[in-house]
């Protein structure tokens, strides 16, 4: 018999740690190879973390609630054979080709050390690196640092910790209500804190993990891009035909449902593909523009949250292709099955808002994409067609999209054009196209 210890994976680039939420077996439990055995949870995403060998959890090393890091051993598994995975495995890449010295391994254990343009750190805290990139940018310093009591492991600061203390940074004690509840509303980077009376019969429903990054993120987009929106109607009649005409077939043949959202996604892609400075980033006074086209897909999850998977290099797929990566990625999303790469990449996002019988709506950019478009309810309605005979009215399926964009580097005419093309490739759908 041998030990093998149970790293934790790679979950995607800048992602560096994550926090334990439940074991899914116990000390002693058998497991088998690709068996999920603990449920994680990151910045980005919820996820499962597999064996990739079969045997017996004889230690778990990381506990509820506690924060590993990529690479960390996190459970000792005893399997068959002789030898398990070693000391410079658990290092990966981080290491040398060679076996590594103590000097080395001193220098690993080490607490991360940090440095920023306005502050620095002498390495005595542990930061992660969420934690320092907000240090940072409040520009907080060591001495300040050390005043916060950390409600992390080993009293380490958490990403609520250094939240709290900047949305109470410089506030000036209130009086206590004697009868009155008050409540504080968590604040995210750069926003004061808020506060809030809760009256006699009233409800506090303290956020989940997801939605306090939700809010964060939602107010740091709104923060960082001044939005315009644009609108437009578009006659996807040919679209709906060609759908009913195909669904079925589909299904049958795949196995997979044909929803609407690959022919959005394929028609949006055309139009970034018209106009790809609308798949650029910002950083600072430079523009990025990007090589890959990967669509981020905002779905709902059963508990009220959003999330948004990506599809990947989306350019390079069918409509097929794209169907079926569209069924797997939400499937996932609603069964917290998504990996933390999964959600990373997007450069481009569609919301399809109509999902919720909304006609249209002016959805916020996520950083650090420059556009994301809204996608409403198909209705149908008396319209006026031209003919060769003259004008005619007729029912017709509609729909509303919303086209929002950051003003720093869209101007109206690249967003509202990129926005008409994406109506036109619907709108002049070919009845004939295959799947």
């Amino acid at each position: 018999m041998a030990e093998y210890k149970l790293l934790l994976p790679s979950m995607g680039e800048g992602v560096m740690e994550a926090t334990i939420i439940t074991w899914l077996f116990n000390e002693g439990d058998s497991v088998k190879e690709d068996d999920s055995v603990v449920e994680i949870a990151t910045d980005k995403v919820d996820s499962d973390v597999p064996t990739p060998v079969s045997g017996k959890i004889v230690k778990i090393l990381k506990q509820k609630d506690e924060v590993a890091k990529v690479g960390e051993a996190i459970a000792i598994l005893e399997i068959e054979g002789e030898g398990g995975n070693t000391a410079s495995e658990e290092v990966k890449t981080e290491t040398p080709a060679a076996a590594p010295d103590a000097d080395t391994l001193k220098t690993i254990e080490e607490p991360l050390k940090v440095a920023a343009s306005n502050v620095e750190f002498s390495g005595d805290l542990y930061l992660s690196p969420l934690v320092k990139s907000i240090a940072q940018q409040e520009n907080i310093s060591e001495a300040e640092l050390k005043t916060i009591k950390g409600s992390g492991l080993e009293g380490r600061i958490t990403k609520e910790d250094i939240l709290a203390y900047v949305a109470n940074r410089g506030n000036q004690p209130q009086q206590a209500a004697p009868v009155q509840q008050t409540v504080s509303a968590p604040a995210p980077v750069s926003a004061p804190a808020a506060t809030i009376t809760a009256a006699a019969g009233d409800e506090i429903i303290p956020m989940d993990r997801m939605r306090k990054i939700i809010a964060e993120n939602m107010v740091k987009a709104k923060q960082i891009a001044p939005h315009v929106t644009s609108f437009i109607e578009t006659d996807v009649t040919n679209v709906v035909k060609w759908r009913n005409k195909n669904k079925a077939l589909f299904e049958k043949r795949e196995g997979e449902k044909l929803t609407f959202m690959p022919i959005f996604v394929k028609a949006v892609v055309k139009a970034i593909q018209d106009f790809p400075m609308i798949n650029v980033s910002v950083s600072g006074e430079n523009i990025i523009k990007k090589k890959n086209i990967n669509i981020g897909m905002a779905t709902a999850l059963p508990d009220g949250n959003l999330i948004v998977p990506v599809i990947k290099n989306a350019d390079q797929l069918s409509l097929s292709g794209l169907a079926k990566a569209i069924n797997d990625l939400a499937y996932r999303a609603r069964n917290k099955k998504l990996r933390p790469e999964d959600t990373q990449g997007a450069t481009y996002t569609i919301s399809n808002v109509g999902s919720f019988g909304n006609l249209m709506g002016t959805p916020i950019i996520p950083q650090p994409q420059v556009a994301i478009l809204a996608i409403g309810a198909i209705v149908k309605k008396p319209a006026v067609l031209e003919t060769k005979d003259g004008d005619v009215i007729a029912i017709r399926n509609l729909m509303f999209m919303s086209h929002s964009y950051d003003h720093r580097v869209v101007d109206g005419s690249l967003g509202g054009m990129m926005l008409k093309h994406v109506h036109d490739y619907l709108e002049n759908w070919d009845l004939n196209t295959e799947i």
